[in-house]
């Protein structure tokens, strides 16, 4: 499993947390040291079925700065696509990404049923 993340965001380090009192394996990746690709995010969208602006992290000083609430709406797949591969703090995180699934954010309850089917 891969957990991206940014190690300075405390839902991030609750989350991480969390992944180790389970006892559960993951391979910690950096969001602003190794941005999610276009490709990457695209498979992401697809595995999680959320709707892609679920991948925006709409608390971030960017996307407030870029007037993003606004300007998504009108904006293409591919266009916020781009926008998400541009910067990583743009993307909302955790993100939890195994074979089966894909998780954004963090809820606990969320990543237990992914996790154990509970």
């Amino acid at each position: 499993m891969i957990f991206v993340c940014y190690p300075k965001c405390t839902t991030c380090q609750k989350a991480k947390k969390w992944l180790e009192g389970n006892g559960i394996a993951f391979e910690e990746r950096h969001i602003k040291e190794n941005n999610p690709t276009v490709e990457e995010l695209k498979e992401w969208h697809k595995k999680s079925g959320l709707p892609l602006r679920k991948f925006f992290n709409t608390s971030g000083l960017q996307y407030k700065e870029l007037k993003l609430k606004d300007r998504l709406p009108d904006m293409s797949e591919d266009e916020q696509y781009s926008l998400l591969a541009s910067d990583g703090m743009l993307v909302k995180r955790p993100i939890l990404i195994s074979d089966d699934f894909v998780l954004v954010g963090f809820h606990e309850t969320e990543w237990k049923a992914a996790l154990y089917g509970t």
